[in-house]
């Protein structure tokens, strides 16, 4: 059993993660990419990728890669690849809606001798149990006898254009040896930095949901610290400089914890070690830490406004970025809101500008209304919450060419120099 020139691929999803996949697949296999947005399938076949983790010119290069919304279109591959999305609910709670979709679908064409591959992050046990038996129920064929499975968690990294796809390690796991032969080789023919071979498909699984849990936490302690250090009134950037210095000291900055990873994936581990009757206690203070920074920062700045004796009372504020990260355009669970309903609580007038963000998008998950252009001697506070290029290059003085004579400059990012920012994380 090998990958070779008449392995033919379905890619599931095609968003941040199967839209890269299937483009370097394509360049060794026959790939389809399959998603149920049709928007989404005619932009690709137009050339054009909204979220940017294509360019233009490598989405049209790949001429064999086929795009489709159509459900009859992937029956006759052998390999299928889900890359869906598996977010939380209200709750904190895992929500495999997506995957068991996909895997019900699958059931439908899944052929004796096929494999599916699950690349979206879960707990540990997800896949052999929640997706697998879905697959064996509708097809009536029967896993491992009939039909084969793998595990190989996503790595992407939205936004980041020198640490792609093909230049990050990839951890590879199959439900047999031989299957796990078949994905490693797969995976190895297209990743030139290599490929991890797992042990099981639940060691995979493990693997991939500790990666952000371990960043997630380190992230909250240094939130902490800055809590802490703004008592203290010592600038929380200067400290960490300090103890940077040392060769062992981990150099995390304080933020806003938001995406579709660091700030989803602790909650499908905890919620795992709950059901097998063990409570964590630190991942989970790092996620109350981290989901309260939002409020933070909103405190934060109603009290230096107050100190300037700036009337809280229908001030006006601008938040200048709200993807959850910089040059990216990605809005998922972006932390940002966080900030702006908190503000609104307090009876605040709050603009938003964010050049990288869709608009529609933005208005449809968030009911904000982007502001297209800033306007100068408007606002009592402008907050720099995410570090696009374009923010960066504007410096303190345009920065603070948007605010009244008597206004807040509050830098999230640590974009300025601790002078330059009335207050900073």
């Amino acid at each position: 059993m090998f990958p070779n020139s008449d392995t033919k691929i379905a890619i599931i999803g095609l968003g941040y993660v199967g839209l890269p996949l299937a483009v370097e697949l394509s360049k060794k296999f026959n790939v389809i990419g399959f998603d149920i947005n049709s928007s989404r399938v005619n932009e690709l076949s137009n050339g054009h990728d909204s979220t940017l983790e294509v360019s233009d010119e490598d989405l049209q290069a790949a001429s064999s890669l086929r795009f489709s919304s159509a459900k009859s279109e992937i029956a006759d591959s052998t390999v299928y690849i889900v890359t869906v999305p598996t977010p939380i609910d209200d709750s904190n709670a895992p929500d495999l809606t997506p995957l068991q979709k996909a895997s019900e679908m699958l059931g439908e064409f899944v052929k004796k001798g096929d494999v599916v591959i699950y690349e979206s992050t879960v707990y540990p046990g997800a896949t052999e149990e929640v997706c697998l038996p879905i697959i064996e129920k509708v097809s009536g064929l029967k896993f491992n006898e009939d039909f084969f499975a793998g595990y190989s968690p996503e790595r992407i990294n939205p936004g980041d254009k020198v640490n792609t796809l093909t230049k990050i390690m990839k951890i590879t796991s199959g439900s047999t040896p031989e299957v796990a032969d078949f994905v490693d080789a797969m995976y190895g023919a297209i990743v030139e930095a290599g490929t991890h071979k797992a042990s099981s498909i639940k060691v995979a699984e493990a693997a991939k949901v500790i990666e952000n849990t371990q960043r997630d936490l380190n992230i909250a302690i240094i939130n902490e610290f800055a809590k802490i250090f703004n008592r203290l009134d010592i600038d929380t950037e200067e400290v960490l400089n300090a103890a940077g210095t040392k060769w062992n000291f981990l150099k995390f900055k304080p933020g806003l914890v938001g995406g579709h990873c660091i700030s989803v994936d602790p909650y499908y581990l905890t919620h795992k070690a709950q059901e097998v009757g063990y409570r964590p206690e630190v991942i989970l203070a790092g996620r109350r830490i981290n989901d309260g920074m939002g409020e933070y920062v909103a405190t934060q700045l109603v009290k230096k406004l107050s100190s300037k004796k700036i009337h809280i009372d229908e001030a006006k504020i601008l938040i200048l970025g709200f993807t959850f990260k910089g040059d990216c355009p990605d809005v998922r669970n972006t932390k940002i809101i966080d900030i702006v309903n908190e503000l609104k609580d307090f009876n605040m007038s709050v603009d938003v500008y964010d050049n990288w963000a869709d608009p529609a998008e933005v208005k449809h998950e968030y009911g904000i209304d982007l502001i297209s252009e800033l306007k100068e001697d408007k606002y009592d506070g402008i907050v720099l919450a995410v570090d696009h290029s374009e923010l960066k290059d504007m410096g303190e003085k345009k920065l603070r060419s948007f605010g009244k004579e008597n206004h807040v400059l509050y830098d999230v990012k640590h974009v300025l120099k601790p002078s330059e920012a009335d207050i900073r994380l």
